[in-house]
């Protein structure tokens, strides 16, 4: 079977959506909300794909029991790994690996709208 969608052109009232948090990051700007849906899980569960969506905010990201990539689709936002001196800007057509134990924040600008793929060892 092959699993399709366009993510870009889900509606976002289409997506769940619940504040940023635990076990993914940890907001440093009061509340933010996210909006997400998984299309695929590998029958052992150590990979997930679909789509997220997440609007303007700081927050903190320790990757230390998984690793993630992603593709933005839409929106704007800085990932600074903890120890360098300059962040990355990630927009529309930006791909990023953060590979198992990746810390550091992500500060979104714009509301990012990504696909991600999310891997355990």
């Amino acid at each position: 079977m092959t699993i399709t969608y366009r993510a870009a052109e889900i509606p976002a009232a289409d997506l769940p959506e619940k504040p940023l948090g635990q076990p993914s990051a940890e907001p440093l700007t009061g509340t933010i909300l996210t909006r997400s849906q998984v299309f695929f899980t590998s029958p052992d569960e150590k990979i997930l794909s679909g789509t997220w969506e997440c609007e303007p905010g700081a927050s903190r990201w320790e990757f230390t029991g998984r690793g993630e990539i992603i593709h933005v689709l839409s929106g704007r936002m800085t990932v600074q790994r903890d120890g360098e001196d300059e962040g990355v800007e990630l927009t529309a057509g930006s791909s990023a690996v953060f590979e198992l134990g990746w810390c550091g924040t992500w500060t979104v600008h714009d509301t990012l709208r990504s696909v991600f793929v999310v891997y355990t060892p």
